[in-house]
């Protein structure tokens, strides 16, 4: 997948969101916002901004017509502009080709401000108030200890490629967080876990799966992952948290 093929699905995006929704903004976060977006493989993360409330079978019929790949991986948040500054507050959501509620929480509003890129309206920097460091390492522990860890009891999700791509790169980022402040790519993430004492096979495994390389989907290594995963996340995200 090319960036022409991206930046082309972003401009019909915009133009089909403003079409039929009172749009003030679609801003950019995740990899795409930090600098780490792979074509062929990242999701394309946006929050669209409008002025009032945004109805849910026109943003369910917008993703819908979307139908490839790359169009399946565009993941939006609908955000009212009176509602910008509590993070605590839920949103409409179409991503992983289904429509739910979740709030903007500070990661990515810290996201956003670092990326400060619109692809049309004023940049996060002009509407979107900032995060403090305290905000951030709050949620980032709260997100540990109430999701992620509880989740370690189970070993079910942990036989998915994206509880494992997710729980691992989101502990190193947590980890990088609350010792500097600052927020770390997931190629970042990845480098970091191998200091992080994290299963050398699983992170390669995610490493190949993110940038591309030969992978091992048999049931034996699928099933030996969970199980380092699980394990590795609940001895470690106390130790972090």
């Amino acid at each position: 997948m090319t960036d022409e093929a991206v930046q082309s699905l972003l401009d019909g995006f915009v133009a089909s969101a403003r079409e039929v929704l009172p749009v003030e903004a679609i801003w950019v976060h995740g990899s795409l916002a930090l600098g780490d977006f792979v074509p062929s493989r990242s999701d394309l993360d946006l929050v669209c901004v409008t002025s009032g409330p945004a109805d849910p079978a026109t943003i369910k019929r917008i993703h819908r017509s979307l139908d490839s790949p790359l169009g399946r991986r565009l993941h939006c948040t609908y955000l009212p502009r009176d509602a910008l500054a509590d993070a605590a507050l839920r949103h409409p959501t179409f991503a992983q080709e289904r429509y739910f509620s979740r709030p903007v929480t500070p990661v990515t509003r810290r996201e956003l401000s670092l990326g400060d890129r619109a692809l049309t309206g004023p940049p996060p920097s002009s509407l979107l108030p900032a995060t403090t460091d305290e905000e951030l390492a709050a949620f980032v522990r709260r997100d540990l200890l109430t999701f992620w860890y509880p989740v370690t009891r189970k070993r079910a999700p942990w036989r998915r490629d994206i509880w494992v791509d997710l729980g691992l790169v989101t502990l190193a980022r947590a980890e990088a967080t609350l010792r500097t402040g600052a927020l770390i790519t997931k190629g970042e993430a990845l480098d970091r876990l191998i200091a992080l004492d994290a299963p050398s096979a699983v992170v390669n495994d995610i490493r190949r799966r993110r940038y591309g390389g030969a992978l091992d989907n048999s049931v034996s290594w699928r099933l030996h992952r969970a199980e380092l995963t699980r394990t590795y996340l609940r001895k470690k995200i106390p130790a972090i948290a």
